[in-house]
């Protein structure tokens, strides 16, 4: 798995995890398999959780918004409270880059890898992403015996403020300064937690 997460090279980053231990192989079976349901289901995080600062909508390749679990190509639109870019019609977006299960004698584990992108529904090249592109969020859902771990891994996240519109320069550098210092760990945590919950 570790090879999933990207080396950290630059800006900052973030690791949270969460983790539950079950009773029995079959408890620990089901706990996962909810728990992977649960973090591929990216337009249902925010009843999940109750995130406090952010919404996801999942969307396919060309922005449609569809309720389904989550595919290599397909993006969240992401609407953070306050002022969004033009370039993202006031909302953040990422791409999944990558989607991938791995079995062992040991337990399972689902990676969900996604990236700043550019906003889908126009022609526009530029990342519509407080954060540069090189930045990335590894989302994982792990059994290992009787134990489930959630975790993300933030990698490489510097403020996207070189953009050609000036506003949203001035504004991904005071969203992505909020990220650094804490501002999404709590988001993040919310998520860990709700999906390793057995309720």
């Amino acid at each position: 798995m570790k090879k999933e997460i990207p080396k950290q090279e630059e800006g900052s980053e973030m690791d949270v995890f969460e983790k539950t231990l079950l009773k029995d192989e079959t408890e620990a079976n089901a706990c996962y398999a909810l728990a992977k349901k649960r973090l591929l289901e990216v337009f249902n995080w925010d009843e999940l959780c109750g995130f406090p600062s952010a919404t996801f909508t999942l969307t396919d390749a060309s922005g449609k918004t569809v309720k389904r679990a989550a595919m290599e190509g397909d993006h969240f639109k992401i609407n953070i409270p306050g002022p969004g870019t033009t370039t993202g019609d006031g909302f953040d977006w990422v791409v999944v880059e990558l989607i991938k299960e791995e079995q062992s004698s040991a337990g399972q584990t689902i990676i969900m890898r996604a990236r700043p992108a550019a906003n889908p529904l126009h022609l526009n090249p530029e990342t519509a992403h407080f954060f540069k592109d090189k930045a990335t969020s590894t989302f994982t859902v792990t059994r290992e015996g009787l134990e489930v771990r959630a975790e993300v891994h933030g990698r490489n996240e510097v403020p996207n403020s070189d953009t050609s519109v000036l506003i949203n320069n001035v504004r991904n550098v005071l969203v992505g300064w909020g990220a650094k210092i804490g501002f999404s760990y709590p988001q993040w945590k919310s998520l860990v937690t709700a999906l390793v919950n057995q309720k």
